[in-house]
């Protein structure tokens, strides 16, 4: 029964693991990239938990802009991302913005900011 529990437990926190659960703040007239370097799929679930809209694309790293989407305060976003792609979320305002993320898939994504 003991054996039973602690493979249960190990497994379990192998699927913690998997995901990454962040709130994080961006900015006024800043954007956060995630995945600006070579990486497999990832997945990208987010909360506006700011005041402010945001806006959400995503960019290959060689080059372009694709699959805008706008999300209100408090609203909820579901993005699939292609290998080597980055996510951008930009806050526009004048104002601080947070957003809570959950990225599932491939990791082993850069993670950084850029002055709009």
């Amino acid at each position: 029964m003991k054996t039973i529990y602690v493979t249960l437990i190990a497994l379990l926190g192998l699927a913690s693991c998997t995901a990454l659960n962040s709130t994080t703040y961006i900015k006024p007239n800043n954007s956060f990239v995630l995945g600006n370097n070579e990486h497999g799929g990832f997945s990208v679930n987010l909360q506006n938990a700011s005041n402010t809209n945001l806006s959400i694309h995503q960019a290959p790293i060689n080059g372009g802009k694709h699959s805008t989407q706008n999300v209100k305060p408090n609203q909820r976003a579901s993005v699939k991302v292609d290998k080597n792609t980055a996510v951008v979320i930009t806050n526009a305002s004048n104002d601080t913005a947070a957003v809570n993320l959950k990225v599932t898939g491939d990791l082993g994504l850069s993670m950084g900011y850029k002055k709009q």
